[in-house]
């Protein structure tokens, strides 16, 4: 299994984004899982310009819809229009028929039109007035939202932050980056001579790949461990589903592809547990109140639950 391709894609994506290489990782690590990422932060530090990096680095087409409070879900899935000359209604696609689909700003639409995403982000085909299309492959989205910004804001709800393997934060720059970027944008816009250095049919063939990365047996029932820890927790009204368990899984066999090996480490694991499982995890009210976050529960279940020694 050559997963090289995924490389030269995060070094492409180095030619535009400064830095974040965490960030990066973890985007391709969703990606290369075949699922869903959230990006969580504050206006301003590049997760627009990230997707979009993303979606030229892999030669796929990309779609940007910014979610207001008036947005119907026909404005994300398509509908039919009637044409005169025919004497038939068309079909007119919605953004969602793409590679890589940013949704803008998710939590600042209703919750009616969020959950038109559903089927598309967990079937990959979209259904309008009964007709129902494949989506292209691979279909990525990227969802951004502000944490800090509540003002007219519809929280997503717990079925819908299910739909996203990871959530991701990207943080501010540090000091030296932040002189890169003022550097690198000065008199040039990098993503209009960004190279493509893949193909959407490489890297599905790559996602197909992914699950042929060997889970062990102890590896498995370590995640099962970390997950039926986060229902029992006291600060925690709810833990991590079942699909929670699998998505740890999955996101294991990507990170672990992505590093070059063939085989998941528990590392793999404690390293994704944050990133996978905090958005899926309902705080206590009293934890809430005290402005506690699922980070820190979770980073006590990793310390108390026993890592394997797997041997390869």
């Amino acid at each position: 299994m050559d997963f090289g391709l995924f490389a030269r894609i995060a070094e492409n994506i180095s030619r535009v984004i400064v830095g974040k290489g965490a960030a990066v990782e973890l985007l391709l690590v969703g990606l290369l899982a075949d699922g869903h990422v959230l990006l969580e932060d504050v206006p301003g530090l590049g997760k627009t310009l990230l997707a979009k990096t993303l979606a030229r680095s892999i030669g796929g087409t990309f779609k940007r819809v910014q979610f207001t409070p008036d947005l119907l879900p026909a404005d994300i899935t398509g509908f039919n229009v009637y044409d005169q000359r025919s004497g038939r209604f068309v079909l007119q696609p919605g953004p969602v028929l793409t590679h890589v689909l940013l949704a803008d700003e998710i939590n600042r639409t209703i919750p009616r039109t969020q959950s038109s995403l559903l089927e598309s982000m967990e079937e990959r085909q979209v259904t309008v007035d009964g007709q129902t299309l494949p989506l292209p492959r691979p279909f990525f989205v990227v969802a951004t939202q502000n944490p800090i910004e509540l003002e007219g804001t519809f929280p997503l709800p717990e079925a819908q932050l299910d739909r996203f393997l990871l959530r991701v934060h990207l943080g501010y720059p540090d000091r030296e980056e932040e002189i890169a970027i003022l550097q690198r944008f000065q008199t040039d816009q990098p993503l209009a001579d960004l190279p493509v250095v893949a193909t959407p049919e490489g890297v599905a063939e790559l996602q197909a790949l992914r699950r042929e990365v060997r889970v062990s047996a102890p590896v498995r029932e370590y995640i099962a461990d970390l997950t039926r820890a986060t229902r029992s927790h006291g600060s925690l009204r709810f833990g991590a589903s079942p699909r929670g368990a699998l998505g740890l899984m999955r996101s294991a066999q990507a990170l672990a592809a992505l590093r070059g090996r063939d085989h998941v480490l528990p590392d793999d694991v404690k390293h994704l547990a944050a990133p996978v499982l905090a958005h899926r995890l309902v705080l206590q009210e009293d934890a809430r109140l005290r402005g506690e976050r699922a980070e820190q529960f979770l980073a006590e279940i990793l310390e108390r639950t026993p890592i394997p020694g797997v041997g390869n």
